[in-house]
């Protein structure tokens, strides 16, 4: 009980005046209580700390024997004598020899993971006749003759205090009496964002489509036969053994699984390049009903769409602009309530739509927090480490020193879902405004794009010339699950503002 106690968050909520009754012309007040995300700094949860270095371990393993070689092989050299360095092997050992230390070599490399880089990225701007403010949306919403008084009257308290600004973008098919999702618009709008945020890419990296040896692209609600995958192959006529793959169904988080599941696939083709594109479908996750809990994506989802260019060729190492560093994933889906928290449903009336419980700050909170903690082991500083552990060591009894995640990275990207959202995660993390702006102003600006929401978030840190040499960023994502994942990245080089991007007017 006192565990749900904390979770709770209690709002006096002025009414004003009684006009009738026993207390006419008094002033009532109201207490409504919220659910707000679960405490980060007040305890961390061991099973996820052990697993973070789990991760560490096994990630080491590869890296253990080329020190141990090293000081072996020095210790030897260290022994010879000038008289020993004189040619005085003959030739069948000399070759013999060689060719040993060849095959060691080519196993070690083939064996260890191959390094990732990040080329670039584009991330897509719709035409500004896609344009619409706050005042718009709800005056359009209501002259569509689709929602009732107090659906509108919902969608206009959310909306004014959701972070989003007056320049997001939305089709307008969607406004249209009687509007439902279909395949044609919902077509027409995938090809839209998708093809121009391809065609930034491969504007920016010079490369041919049929270099591309993996395709992978991701979509949470339109799923379509042919796949979107299959559209972007016939509209780029990439070559015929391409791996695609496409993602369905998995959230706002599913961009970095995508990535995810790219970098696996260029560990096993090393040499090649992989496309990775994220989008959502905004006409097919508009819902036209009454149902209060489908009509908050309505108000919060935005047109948008990123192409990611990864590599893994070591050659590409000094055009790309980042390096993968880590990548965690942690998923929620064996508890009933995280599963249950947003799906797609109809209502009464057969409109389709995202259903989205009140309980998603809190397992969303949940599930952010099992990832931080399983990645803190791999990006967290030394010092940081042994001051964690040595406060869990000699005093159990009073709560654990939470590591400084602030001194892990110099840039983050969290997912832009809501204003509300990101205070909670700037309060439990303690981070600074500067570490929020790139979040907060792709709220403002785009708002919430779903699976690129995070590429926004880099391009405006990169249309800032805010990301140097080494700086490391961190993009996390949540999702239906739910889902929460986290990739980090660090800058190769002092990443200059792009001609491209869309955060730049002129780059129209």
């Amino acid at each position: 009980m006192a565990r749900e106690h904390e979770l709770l968050s209690p709002e006096i909520v002025n009414r004003g005046v009684e006009n009738s009754g026993p207390y006419a012309g008094s002033l009532s007040f109201s207490v409504r209580v919220q659910r707000r995300l679960p405490d980060f700094l007040n305890s961390v949860n061991l099973k996820y700390v052990r697993l973070g270095y789990g991760y560490l371990l096994s990630h080491g393993v590869y890296l253990i024997p080329a020190p141990i070689l090293i000081v072996i092989f020095g210790a030897q050299i260290g022994k010879l004598t000038f008289s020993d360095l004189l040619p005085t092997f003959d030739t069948t050992d000399a070759v013999f020899l060689f060719g040993l230390l060849g095959i060691l070599a080519y196993i070690y490399l083939e064996t260890t993971p191959r390094w990732i880089y990040l080329v670039d990225f584009a991330c897509y701007r719709p035409p500004n006749e896609l344009k619409i403010s706050k005042k718009e949306f709800i005056e359009q919403a209501r002259e569509s003759g689709n929602f009732n008084d107090a659906s509108l009257e919902f969608k206009q308290r959310i909306i004014k205090n959701s972070g989003l600004g007056d320049e997001t973008y939305l089709p307008r098919a969607v406004f249209c009496p009687g509007y439902r999702p279909n395949l044609k618009d919902g077509r027409e709008e995938a090809a839209m964002v998708l093809f121009g945020a391809i065609d930034d890419l491969l504007a920016a990296t010079k490369i041919r489509p049929k270099d591309i040896r993996v395709l992978v692209v991701n979509c949470g609600v339109l799923n379509t036969t042919p796949s979107l995958s299959a559209m972007v192959i016939n509209h780029y006529k990439l070559r015929h053994n391409i791996n695609s793959f496409n993602l369905g169904g998995m959230g706002c988080s599913a961009g970095i699984i995508a990535i995810d599941l790219a970098k696996d696939l260029l560990n096993a083709y090393p040499g090649s390049y992989a496309l990775v594109v994220s989008t959502e479908v905004v006409s097919n996750t508009w819902y036209g009903g009454n149902e209060v809990d489908m009509l908050l994506p309505n108000c919060f989802f935005r047109m948008g769409a990123a192409a990611v260019l990864l590599s893994s060729c070591r050659l590409d190492r000094w055009r790309s602009k980042y390096e993968f560093k880590q990548l965690v994933r942690t998923h929620k889906g064996m508890d009933n309530r995280s599963f249950k928290c947003m799906h797609l449903k109809e209502d009464a009336e057969g409109r389709q739509g995202l259903s989205v419980s009140k309980d998603m700050i809190e397992v969303g909170g949940h599930a952010l927090k099992a990832n931080i903690t399983t990645l803190g082991p791999l990006v967290l500083p030394v010092s940081e480490q042994v001051h964690f552990f040595t406060n869990l060591l000699l005093k159990k009894k009073t709560k654990p020193y939470i590591p400084d995640y602030k001194q892990a990275f110099e840039h983050i990207c969290i997912l832009a879902t809501s204003k509300k959202v990101l205070d909670e995660i700037q309060k439990n993390l303690e981070l600074t405004e500067e570490l929020m702006e790139a979040s907060r102003k792709t709220l403002e600006r785009f708002g919430n794009t779903s699976s690129s929401s995070v590429w926004y978030e880099l391009a405006y840190l990169e249309a800032n010339a805010s990301v140097k040499r080494g700086d490391r960023i961190w993009q996390t994502a949540f999702g239906s699950g739910v889902k929460c994942n986290s990739v980090v990245w660090k800058a190769l080089r002092n990443v200059e503002k792009p001609e491209r991007s869309p955060w730049l007017e002129s780059s129209e």
